[in-house]
């Protein structure tokens, strides 16, 4: 197959410095490849003609490449190598070495995930992983020192730090009034995380819409209110005991999401709006949607047991 491999030699520790390994592995597995790193001209790289289009990289990589292949019709290939890996975990490929995924392209599923649209003031733009506000944008936006010397960290130690800040937010951050209606329902309320998601995870792999199906045209909207609020933080708190352990957080499916924002922060995937910079206006309208739009993914088939 002739592959478009995108990497992205800054993601966690797997693929950092990797590229002409992995190039070797996808050339001895019998693939014409087209290398191009993410510090290149990779969207005009995934734009050649191809059978496949692999990304070794985390979730913004991931998430950045699907969003320009939307409409192509060519499938993504995701080879994990983020920290938390929260598509990849979604798809199951999160736990394979890389040689097997490779070797199993050829007689894998292809999954359609969709790709959400959220149109705000910045305009409109396409997410996978979710939307939403409280203490995932506040760790976002946080100026916490201990958050930026944690960009520094192994992968383990990342998601470790990146959970302790998410529960001391949890404890302390006062919840936020927000007014919105899903598919014309109203789920306005006063809420310490309120997030539209797309993928089964989110954050530092948080295991929260357990419900999502890839590609089924909605997604979850996960709310914690007051009432809620210990629940997250016991389950942010004994998270690693179990990594696969449900939040058992109120969720509701929906295609259609208002929001009347009245100034707090907001993340788009792993983007924060309003950015460093941007004009913040007094109020503004946001709609975030599941309009039909896909792209594929392979996925492997399920493991086999050991012996069999």
């Amino acid at each position: 197959m002739r592959v478009t491999l995108i990497h992205n030699p800054g993601a966690g520790s797997q693929a950092g410095g990797d590229s002409d390994a992995l190039n070797g592995l996808l050339r001895e597995a019998g693939h014409e490849v087209r290398l191009c790193s993410t510090k290149n001209d990779w969207k005009r790289a995934i734009a050649e003609p191809a059978d496949l289009v692999a990304v070794a990289g985390g979730d913004g990589t991931v998430a950045r490449v699907a969003k320009e292949m939307s409409g192509r019709g060519i499938p993504i290939a995701p080879l994990p190598a983020g920290t938390a890996n929260n598509i990849c975990r979604t798809l199951g490929l999160v736990g394979r070495h890389w040689e097997e995924l490779v070797r199993d392209w050829p007689k894998a599923r292809r999954l359609k995930l969709d790709l959400g649209v959220a149109e705000g003031p910045w305009g409109r733009r396409h997410f996978v992983e979710g939307v939403g506000a409280g203490v995932f944008a506040y760790q976002l936006s946080s100026k916490d020192p201990q958050r930026t010397a944690a960009e520094h960290k192994p992968p383990n130690e990342k998601v470790a730090h990146a959970l302790e800040l998410l529960r001391k937010r949890a404890v302390d951050c006062a919840p936020m009034d927000l007014r919105a209606t899903l598919d014309g329902k109203d789920v306005s309320g006063r809420y310490v995380l309120f997030e539209a998601l797309n993928i089964l995870y989110v954050g530092p792999s948080l295991f929260l819409a357990p419900d999502s199906t890839p590609g089924d045209g909605r997604f979850d909207l996960v709310l914690v209110g007051e009432a809620e609020r210990d629940r997250l933080v016991k389950y942010l708190e004994h998270w690693q005991d179990n990594r696969e352990r449900l939040a058992v957080l109120p969720s509701h499916p929906g295609k259609h999401l208002h929001i009347e924002w009245n100034g707090f922060d907001l993340h788009i995937d792993d983007e924060l709006w309003p950015g460093e910079g941007e004009a913040r206006p007094k109020s503004a309208v946001i709609d975030i949607r599941i309009e039909g739009e896909a792209v594929e993914f392979l996925a492997p088939g399920p493991q086999k047991a050991k012996g069999a």
